[in-house]
């Protein structure tokens, strides 16, 4: 249906090449170039903290994704967002094969609605829950998801 790129430049900045020494930083590029995102491994793998590291990138992708599936579904049922944060967390875990993965990530959107009433409880769970079957991303991995909705 549709194609979606990303490229990733990185060249070596160190004398020498081993583990212990070669440069994390890269660059994540979308849009023929004009976006460029600096990039890292994670801290805790040698990396750059000042950089957006492949776990975090993750995380928000899939934050993002089920915002803008929610987003869609509230304007379908003509219910008007004013506000969306999330402070989504990922962890990474050691499966039983001994590899290092993205087992779980908790999504904890806040949703501000025009108007009073706000949806109650149960409607904006159901909300959460259509948006989270829907997402993209969310039907592209083996990450489990949880969706800890609030209103403000």
């Amino acid at each position: 249906m549709s194609e979606h790129r990303a490229g990733v430049h990185w060249a070596r900045s160190s004398a020498d090449f081993t583990y212990e020494s070669y440069n994390r930083a890269h660059e994540i590029v979308f849009k023929d170039g004009t976006i460029r995102l600096p990039a890292s491994a994670a801290a805790e793998f040698r990396g750059d903290a000042d950089r957006v590291d492949p776990e975090e990138a993750f995380v928000a992708s899939l934050a993002s994704c089920h915002m803008l599936t929610f987003l869609a579904i509230c304007a379908r049922k003509r219910l008007i967002v004013e506000h969306y944060d999330d402070e989504a967390v990922g962890a990474l875990e050691k499966a039983k094969t001994g590899k290092l993965w993205v087992a779980r990530v908790t999504l904890r959107p806040r949703v501000v609605f025009a108007g009073d009433p706000s949806p109650e409880a149960g409607l904006l769970s159901e909300l959460h829950r259509l948006a989270h079957q829907e997402c993209f991303i969310a039907n592209s991995v083996k990450t489990v998801t949880t969706i800890e909705p609030r209103i403000w």
